[in-house]
């Protein structure tokens, strides 16, 4: 079993019930998540969109246990996150889940190897140069470990972002605008990847995105609109179809 291999489930890898986020008090007080509720089944993946301050960062940041909800709950990989201290959320981020930003953040004076480990030091374990190594192949960089950042591509290095989210064999992997800073043929590799991933390996996959091409990889497509969910796409027999999923998004933008 390679690093990036789950057993399949039919189980929700993550759920939102009632999910709410309101921020500030009074007349300030912002509603960005009003009772959400949403499953991410294993071994899928889903895109989130939906119009400027619709509420996907937030869904995404309660999601990962990032933000606490102020009303509802949120369980990851069978765990309540509410009752958790900040500690355990903390532990409970580092064994379950993965993270692949926008800015790849990687650490830059860190070869790609040392990248990809950080996790399993971050979390108090001594990372396996095997393990390291698989995670590297698997993202088609196995050539690359002793590189650092700069001497890598923006395509390379967000791969070596997603070989890093991996490296714990996460029950959910979060992508925030993975592609956002990639030209279009670095994103389709990326992209790609991602989607090889959940169909050989049973990778279970929440991107936040503003393309309709990017969310066009996904097998379902979650609109929000207000804090809400406003619309939903799943097409029967293979992901969504780009043309609409943009037709869906402009519906909303107009009715904004």
């Amino acid at each position: 079993m390679t690093v990036t291999e789950r057993p399949a489930h039919a189980t929700e890898a993550v759920q939102l019930r009632q999910v709410s986020r309101v921020y500030g008090t009074g007349d300030r007080a912002v509603t960005a998540l009003d009772a959400v509720t949403l499953g991410f089944r294993s071994g899928t993946g889903t895109a989130v969109m939906g119009p400027s301050g619709s509420g996907k960062s937030t869904l995404l940041h309660c999601a990962a246990g990032l933000d606490r909800p102020t009303g509802g709950k949120v369980v990851v990989a069978g765990t309540d996150l509410g009752p958790l201290t900040e500690t355990a959320r903390t532990r409970l981020r580092r064994a379950a889940i993965g993270f692949v930003f926008q800015s790849f953040n990687l650490m830059p004076a860190l070869t790609a190897e040392q990248n990809v480990a950080l996790p399993l030091l971050l979390a108090g374990a001594k990372p396996p140069r095997d393990a390291v190594r698989a995670a590297l192949a698997e993202v088609g960089l196995a050539d690359r470990a002793r590189h650092r950042p700069s001497e890598l591509s923006g395509g390379q290095q967000q791969r070596v972002a997603i070989a890093r989210a991996l490296i714990t064999r996460p029950a959910v992997v979060f992508a925030d605008e993975p592609t956002g800073a990639l030209d279009t043929g670095s994103s389709r590799e990326v992209l790609g990847l991602l989607r090889r991933l959940i169909d050989q390996h049973g990778l279970t996959v929440v991107m936040v995105t503003h393309d309709p091409v990017a969310a066009a990889y996904a097998d379902r497509v979650v609109f929000l609109a207000d804090g809400r969910v406003a619309d939903e796409l799943t097409a029967a027999g293979g992901p969504p179809a780009a043309a609409e999923i943009a037709t869906r998004m402009a519906r909303l933008e107009s009715a904004c």
